[in-house]
């Protein structure tokens, strides 16, 4: 449950462009798993996976069946690449815009 329903129209707006702008698809070179990225800086990098992407992640899967499943706080290093080699050839850019 959401801790906070945002009713004004700027709220709103606001928030969606904190969540959603600049987000740029990335699929991973390996399975074809497919995340939403955003860079702010050198150092930060947003990945947004959906249900889908998780469940097209191999890593992901093969972590989910050892013991202890997978945690959650460790990213797939082959999608980290994609996204690298994604924002090498430009296709992600660096650095946020107008506040997002």
């Amino acid at each position: 449950m959401a801790s906070f329903v945002p009713t004004s129209p700027d709220t709103v707006e606001d928030q969606r462009l904190y969540t959603e702008a600049r987000l740029v698809e990335v699929a991973c070179l390996d399975c074809l798993a497919r995340v939403l990225v955003k860079k702010n800086s050198e150092h930060h990098t947003s990945v947004q996976w959906s249900g889908r992407s998780q469940a097209d992640c191999q890593e992901f899967q093969r972590r989910g069946e050892s013991p202890g499943r997978r945690d959650v706080h460790k990213p797939c290093p082959r999608m980290m690449a994609s996204i690298e080699d994604a924002v090498r050839a430009g296709d992600v850019p660096i650095g946020a815009y107008d506040g997002y």
